[in-house]
């Protein structure tokens, strides 16, 4: 489906609540990942440091690709 496909208010308004629960739920998983990655750190286990570090930036750009959609179905 195109992103420049013109969406009725309430589809437009639907779209936007599954958009920003499933924010919620990365921003959810990055604060999880970041506890336990400090967790884990302070413990004296430096193997997890580069994994973690990837995993939280792909849920930043997950983030920003949905951030990026939002605009462009605003305009």
């Amino acid at each position: 489906m195109s992103v420049l496909t013109r969406f009725a208010r309430s589809q437009r308004m639907t779209v936007v609540n599954g958009i920003m629960g499933f924010v919620v739920l990365l921003v959810l998983l990055q604060l999880w990942l970041l506890t336990a990655t400090m967790n884990s750190y302070l413990g004296g286990d430096t193997d997890i440091l580069l994994p973690a570090s990837i995993a939280s930036l792909v849920c930043l750009a997950l983030n920003v690709g949905l951030l990026r959609y939002l605009n462009a179905l605003d305009s």
